[in-house]
């Protein structure tokens, strides 16, 4: 059953919506300390307009912040899908990479106070992000000295790789990612990593909002 087609006022509304989330992705990505007039002016709608759809800018970042983890969520289900570990795990690494989730996410953590529901989607993405991790790991597919945390900092390295242009930055973060890739699996002799790997109070502690 197809669903009736939208008044041209509704229509409007959700080319809007989509308007407001691309300036948003883009302004606060770039700069989580831009006003939100920025978003609307890049949008090209105007400031009420946006505020009937967002009331606050902590409105809009939690948006943002929804759609990353979301789809980091679907990343890691569909590496999970995958019957080779291997393939699995870097079908993931790939997928976070090219959807950009971390800039939605870690790069805005702070910036906002999280919902409950913000709460739960991130517990549900690292529950599913460390299954992709183990599952590699039992296999014995990856290097033994690496923990599932040192791979949230490798994600978000490559996150931070921006020139300006999407098409070159996304270029480029896949070159890196496939050098990652490389050095991340399990090949007998090789040196052990230096020093301790993040703890977990390193890596949660990033959320807390200090607004």
């Amino acid at each position: 059953m197809t669903s009736p087609p939208m008044s041209g006022r509704r229509r409007q509304a959700a080319r809007n919506d989509e308007l407001i989330l691309q300036a948003a992705r883009a302004v606060f990505t770039a700069d989580p300390g831009a006003p939100v007039a920025a978003v609307a002016e890049r949008a090209g709608v105007g400031i009420s307009a946006l505020y009937r759809r967002y009331p606050s800018k902590d409105a809009l970042l939690q948006k943002l912040c929804y759609d990353g983890l979301q789809l980091f969520i679907k990343a890691a289900r569909d590496g999970l899908a995958l019957a080779d570990p291997w393939e699995g795990f870097a079908r993931f690494m790939r997928d976070v990479v090219d959807y950009d989730s971390h800039s939605l996410t870690i790069a805005l953590a702070g910036t906002f106070p999280p919902t409950e529901e913000l709460y739960r989607e991130a517990e549900l993405a690292a529950r599913l992000g460390a299954e992709v991790f183990e599952r590699a790991a039992a296999a014995g597919v990856i290097r033994p000295d690496l923990v599932v945390d040192d791979v949230s900092m490798l994600l978000e390295q490559l996150a931070s790789v921006k020139l300006g242009d999407e098409a070159r930055t996304a270029a480029l973060r896949r070159r890196y990612l496939a050098l990652m890739l490389e050095s991340l699996r399990h090949r007998p002799g090789a040196p052990p990593l230096p020093g301790p790997p993040p703890s977990r109070e390193e890596i949660e502690g990033r959320w807390a909002y200090h607004g």
